[in-house]
């Protein structure tokens, strides 16, 4: 069986879809503040590293942690609301390369599951077991 990294296509699909993303997130009034003094080829390529690992591909991601690199990021405003905006606007550019909604599901799925992450928030702690 297939991860979603291979399910997706691979290195190309991912490369294509991540363009696509940062045309959209640089043209959207929302979020694209952000990346105004960001190198976005040195983001493009780092986006395209952690896609691949967070989708089961191999793990070639050098970055920094999601809390880390976003930090500067939440002490400037960055929220939930730009969080949405990011899902929407990579769910629209796999939409756009003809990803089935199911995919896009688990693609969703798995940028929820980071969200906390990236905003700073601290994890809930989970609950002991007792024996």
């Amino acid at each position: 069986m297939n991860n979603l990294f291979e399910t997706l296509g691979g290195d190309a699909a991912i490369s294509v879809v991540v363009d696509t993303f940062y045309d959209k997130v640089l043209q959207d009034e929302r979020i694209k503040h952000f990346f105004a003094n960001t190198d976005m080829n040195r983001q493009r390529k780092h986006q395209k590293a952690f896609l691949t690992v967070a989708f089961g591909g191999p793990n070639k991601y050098t970055g920094a942690s999601l809390k880390g690199a976003h930090k500067k990021l939440v002490a400037s405003g960055l929220n939930d609301m730009h969080y949405d905006a990011v899902v929407e606007l990579l769910g629209a550019s796999l939409r756009e390369h003809h990803v089935p909604d199911e995919l896009i599901a688990k693609v969703a799925g798995i940028a929820e599951s980071v969200r906390d992450d990236v905003l700073g928030r601290a994890q809930p702690a989970k609950e002991e077991i007792s024996a």
